[in-house]
């Protein structure tokens, strides 16, 4: 009986933001100058190039260990960091690759969130034939893939959910609209609950 009790006490204490992290924010930015890619990809060991097959370069960055999409215009697209401080290190190195090849970049570029990702547990086993037929906005076809993706349209999120309480979260613009996302996903399964 006591072990019965300290199971439920443990789920009552248990935090769900402590165990939501954030795995890879994807970020738009501009140089606002011309980068000449085949210059960056003969200097560069980090770089692949390949125009027949997309126009952009893809650099990857070990430290942190990112990669980025940079465009002839300048534009990037940087992915992999896990958080905007890791965000502003890579587009730094990114600016010092482009000044290998002999060009100065004279701004700080203004980094726009596209996507962050976040990935946890929020400590309750979900029964996810149930979900499929409860909420709104939701797909689910265990025989292709074993979470239901759950469009939470008032957060603007997009959620996985697996049946042992594993998440992730997609489609927010910041860690704090993150937790809004999950206190609302939370929420609607609690009371589906009742």
């Amino acid at each position: 009986m006591a072990q019965k009790e300290a199971v439920k006490a443990k789920k009552e204490s248990f935090d769900p933001h402590e165990n939501i992290s954030v795995v890879n924010i994807v970020v738009s930015t501009s140089l606002e100058h011309d980068i000449p890619l085949e210059k960056m990809a003969a200097t560069l060991s980090n770089t692949e190039y390949n125009p027949e097959q997309f126009p952009g370069l893809v650099i990857r960055i070990k430290d942190p260990k990112t990669s980025a999409l940079i465009f002839s215009s300048g534009n990037i697209v940087c992915t992999g960091a896990r958080s905007l401080e890791k965000v502003d290190e890579s587009i730094q190195r990114i600016i010092e690759s482009v000044e290998k090849i002999g060009i100065k970049i004279k701004i700080k570029p203004k980094i726009n969130v596209q996507n962050i990702v976040a990935s946890g547990n929020i400590g309750m086993d979900l029964n996810l034939n149930t979900l499929a037929m409860k909420l709104d906005n939701t797909e689910y076809e265990p025989e292709q893939f074993p979470g239901l993706v759950y469009k939470l349209m008032e957060a603007k999120a997009t959620f996985l959910l697996f049946s042992n309480g594993k998440i992730v979260c997609t489609g927010t613009k910041s860690e704090e609209m993150v937790h809004k996302a999950v206190d609302m996903l939370i929420a609607n399964l609690k009371k589906l609950k009742k």
